[in-house]
């Protein structure tokens, strides 16, 4: 092995030639480097190292292979920054792709939420027009709940919750107000028009507002109590000029709005100390499988067995037809309330409270459509003053009131 050095006397001096396959020592480099440093700035000499081949498995040399310092500082910053920058890039991309799948399921729900609440409004009424036995008919809504319930836990599709004594001790109060308020909207979806009841049930938050301030200590500012107005006017203006207008339609309505209402204050007296698997989708399941338990004896006890075949045929019904728009309603009816509850998980309940006004717009309007329901612009005004009333509501809900300075 020969050794290598060389004194380079001048700037100006010729540099060496190569030679015919040069190779890369880095040893020779960082050694020039390192002599560089500790020389005149006219003379550098390099000490004599003894050659060697470049080999990453040679194991005959003491020193390991290692490159240039100055080559990896020089080359490792640019890289660092690109792959941070891709990092950050990739990061906002699933940023926003996550916001965009989470948009779209939520739009998903909205649109399954007004399709079931439609098509269970126009075959309830189908059924009721035929068959006036609206406690019958919600028992049968409640039992095809009940089976969704069990086929739902025994096949995993929700986790089975685990219920203690007390829990159901202070759900049944939650069941009884449940099962009343879909009673009391069959009772007058068989009296009048669903556009009419859909109206008066639009007076929700007046009773919302008042069973709050009186069991909860919750006291309306003036924007709630002012958005309240043009819902009891707007009420009160179609129902003046409804041509389906009946008393018994009208207080099944409000009894309706009575019952609804009464839940929600209950749900927020009674269940605040929830367990983990209490949440609202299982608290539904509980209450659905309650109600029926709770309406079945009710039903024989008012209207007696009239679900079976004989009597519909000696009713002069169709047996089939009548069935089917019966499961159908059901199915319509469990669906509508399972997909608002997995909507409340998602949102504010003031957002909620916004897409029920909507979905009610959307009811009213679609079942004077199919049902061709005379409407006059007086009664369309008082509906759309309600509705306006009720969005307003929803609207102003948001504002907190300031606390007080002392």
């Amino acid at each position: 092995m020969q050794s290598a050095a060389f004194t380079l006397s001048s700037p100006s001096l010729p540099l060496p030639k190569p030679r015919p396959n040069p190779r890369f020592d880095p040893i020779l480099l960082s050694a020039s480097k390192r002599n560089d440093l500790s020389t005149s700035a006219n003379v550098v000499s390099a000490p004599s190292w003894p050659r060697r081949s470049w080999s990453a498995c040679s194991s005959a040399s003491p020193l390991r292979p290692w490159t240039s310092v100055f080559l990896l500082a020089s080359e490792s910053k640019p890289e660092r920054f690109e792959v941070r920058a891709i990092s950050a890039e990739s990061a906002d991309e699933g940023e926003k792709s996550s916001s965009l799948s989470t948009t779209l399921v939520l739009g998903w729900l909205f649109a399954l939420w007004f399709f079931f609440n439609i098509y269970f409004n126009i075959y309830n009424k189908q059924v009721l027009k035929v068959y006036p036995y609206p406690v019958t008919l919600t028992v049968v809504q409640f039992a095809v709940g009940t089976v969704l319930v069990i086929l739902m836990w025994a096949f995993n599709l929700y986790k089975r919750p685990k219920i203690s004594g007390a829990q159901l001790a202070a759900i049944i109060p939650l069941a009884v107000v449940h099962t009343l308020g879909n009673l009391f909207t069959n009772m007058s979806l068989g009296k009048v028009a669903v556009s009419f009841t859909h109206t008066i049930k639009a007076m929700e938050p007046f009773f919302s507002v008042i069973l709050s301030a009186m069991f909860l200590g919750e006291m309306p500012t003036l924007w709630i109590v002012a958005s309240l107005l043009p819902i009891v006017g707007g009420v009160s203006l179609a129902s003046m000029t409804e041509a389906s207008f009946n008393w018994a339609g009208f207080w099944s309505a409000m009894a309706s709005n009575l019952t609804n209402q009464s839940r929600n204050v209950l749900s927020k007296k009674v269940m605040v100390k929830k367990e983990e698997s209490m949440d609202n989708i299982t608290l539904f399941s509980i209450i659905t499988i309650m109600s029926f338990i709770l309406s079945a004896p009710v039903a024989l006890f008012m209207e007696g067995v009239k679900f079976t075949p004989a009597y519909l045929q000696s009713a002069g019904l169709n047996v089939k037809e009548v069935c089917i728009r019966s499961l159908l309603a059901a199915l319509c009816f469990h669906a509508y309330q399972q997909v608002s509850y997995m909507i409340l998980q998602r949102v504010s309940p003031v957002t909620h409270s916004v897409g029920n006004c909507v979905k009610r717009v959307v009811v009213i309007v679609s079942s004077v459509l199919f049902f061709r329901t005379p409407v006059s612009p007086i009664n369309s005004l008082g509906t759309g003053v309600a509705l306006a009333g009720v969005f307003l509501y929803s609207r102003v809900k948001r504002i907190k009131p300031k606390a007080k300075t002392t």
